[in-house]
């Protein structure tokens, strides 16, 4: 014969269920997302910096900054060079000089990526090595119309004393050579940071 259970214990019973199931599922959810507060993070007040460097994209010599690394079938007879890719490592100075003091080095790719214009795709680090910014890095992501006086790109974020950096940069070029494609270019970015 089946035994019945009283309802005050049904009752006690389902509530244990119910509360041990939600521990156990509230013990097993990771937490995705949460807010926090900019100062949890130690962060302080933003502030506005401005810097102004040259950037020298060397691609001939025997110790070139920027190096081709990848072309499709038809760049070489592109009137813009359309599909070229090459990897850089270009030091920024104080002067156009290229003996002047190096503050950093750009580092990252550039690709010739219109079919009707000279213009870039620029990925790159700006990587600083001068002073309180030393290890730290600004990172760009934009279009680069060489042809343009004056080039703007945006700052999408940073690393070090960048972290959460958003801005531009202005880029003139202030020398091309057209024999050999070197170029040195002048920068001026502009970055919110903490």
């Amino acid at each position: 014969m089946a035994q019945t259970i009283s309802k005050p214990t049904s009752t006690l019973l389902i509530s244990f269920a119910i509360f041990f199931f939600s521990i156990y599922v509230t013990a097993e959810t990771p937490v995705f997302s949460r807010n926090l507060s900019p100062s949890s993070l130690g962060l302080k007040q933003e502030k506005l910096s401005q810097f102004h460097f040259y950037f020298h994209d060397i691609i001939t010599g025997t110790k070139p900054s920027a190096v081709r690394v990848a072309q499709a079938a038809t760049t070489d007879t592109s009137s813009t060079s359309f599909g070229a890719v090459y990897v850089i490592d270009d030091p920024l100075t104080i002067l156009p000089d290229n003996t002047s003091k190096v503050v950093g080095r750009a580092q990252g790719i550039y690709a010739l990526a219109s079919q009707s214009e000279a213009a870039l795709l620029m990925l790159l680090n700006l990587a600083f090595t001068e002073g309180k910014y030393n290890g730290s890095t600004l990172s760009v992501l934009g279009r680069d119309a060489v042809l343009s006086t004056v080039r703007e790109m945006p700052i999408i974020g940073g690393s070090g004393v960048f972290r959460f950096a958003r801005g531009y940069a202005q880029a003139r070029t202030k020398m091309f050579d057209a024999k050999t494609k070197d170029a040195i270019l002048e920068f001026d970015v502009y970055v919110l940071h903490y």
